[in-house]
């Protein structure tokens, strides 16, 4: 055997060493809990494509880690029906409660939240009431502040409503409810004062009439 055999021997097995391995592939289950944390707290519908980059996954094992999970949710395996659903809305996922359960969310919402709306809360209620149907990038432009959490005090209020979400872009438009004409004491949105008066001040009006039960 030649220097120059041994050479050629050597050559495949220095450069296997020099090669990185190849990313495996992320364990199931660690998958399902991952995409459980990330839809949990999701405020927008999250699509495929956005999950898998974020988890690092093939977007194929993430629809179909999606799919198990909306099986698993639903209890079409045998399981118990949860009280949520994982829902296709607008081209992405997110967690919703099921509507069955909207009437014992809200009663408990508003029983355990009996203060006041905080000024936050009053200004991102008043864009929405004067600007329905209105995405939450477009309150958060006029407010020019992040309105995540504020907009979810109002949906667990049960003052405002998701009204439809965007085919194109996702975004979620919302709405008032009638919960927030009943605080009011109006018989509908028209009646609401003209904004004109209320532009020194931004609330004016607002905060001495609209108070959670």
């Amino acid at each position: 055997m030649t220097t120059e055999d041994l050479d050629t021997r050597a050559e495949p097995a220095i450069r296997s060493a020099d090669e990185e391995p190849a990313p495996q592939p992320p364990v199931i289950e660690d998958l399902e809990r991952a995409l459980e944390a990330i839809l949990m707290v999701a405020d927008e519908p999250i699509s495929l494509i956005s999950l898998a980059t974020g988890l690092g996954a093939p977007v194929p094992a993430v629809r179909q880690t999606i799919e198990r999970l909306v099986a698993d949710y639903d209890g079409t395996e045998g399981g118990i029906r949860r009280g949520f659903e994982l829902r296709e809305v607008g081209g992405g996922w997110r967690m919703y409660v099921r509507p069955e359960h909207d009437d014992a969310v809200r009663e408990f919402v508003l029983t355990q939240n009996p203060t006041k709306l905080s000024q936050a809360a009053l200004e991102t209620l008043a864009v929405i009431a004067y600007k329905q149907p209105i995405s939450r990038g477009a309150i958060a432009s006029i407010r020019a502040v992040n309105v995540d959490s504020v907009v979810r005090t109002l949906l667990g209020r049960g003052l405002i409503t998701e009204a439809f979400t965007d085919g194109e872009t996702g975004a979620i438009h919302y709405e008032t409810t009638d919960l927030l004409l009943v605080q009011l004491g109006l018989n509908s949105i028209e009646e609401l004062p003209h904004i004109s008066p209320l532009l020194v001040d931004g609330i004016d009006g607002f905060e001495d009439i609209v108070q959670t039960r």
